[in-house]
């Protein structure tokens, strides 16, 4: 099995969905394409290694806040394969606020927030409107 050809986004009644899974946290560029796909709220589901957590956090927050979305990572607990997993679901805001995070080991979160934030986010600081999409790299003489 390989890599998946499509963005998957899912319409729900107070937001739409942008799924994602583990390794697919590192690349940006995946996460605009389903923010421009229509997702509010960006959905990782992962088996973490616990020797790059301090990743996990951080672009997990990074994910959020360039895409003024959402994200919601839940992460493997415990030990997959020999490898001691890093655990730590992590629910973070628009503004890259960490709402809730678990521990190492299984742990359900349970968070409340407003799907609306994210539109007020994006009227309040429109960075997504000021990306310069269609750059040429400079030419070669």
């Amino acid at each position: 099995m390989g890599a998946g050809a499509e963005l998957v986004t899912v319409r729900l009644p107070q937001t739409t969905l942008g799924l994602s899974t583990c390794y697919d946290l590192r690349f940006p560029e995946l996460f605009r394409g389903l923010v421009d796909a229509g997702a509010e709220t960006l959905v990782v589901s992962a088996g973490w290694p616990e020797r790059r957590r301090a990743h996990w956090t951080l672009l997990a927050r990074a994910r959020a806040v360039e895409n003024q979305s959402f994200l919601l990572a839940c992460a493997t607990a415990g030990t997959h394969a020999g490898v001691p997993q890093a655990g730590h679901s992590i629910v973070v805001d628009p503004w890259g606020e960490v709402l809730a995070e678990a521990g190492a080991g299984e742990e359900v979160l349970t968070v409340e927030f407003d799907p609306g934030k994210v539109a007020t986010t994006r009227e309040q600081f429109p960075a997504l409107k000021d990306r310069v999409l269609g750059l040429q790299p400079p030419r070669r003489p």
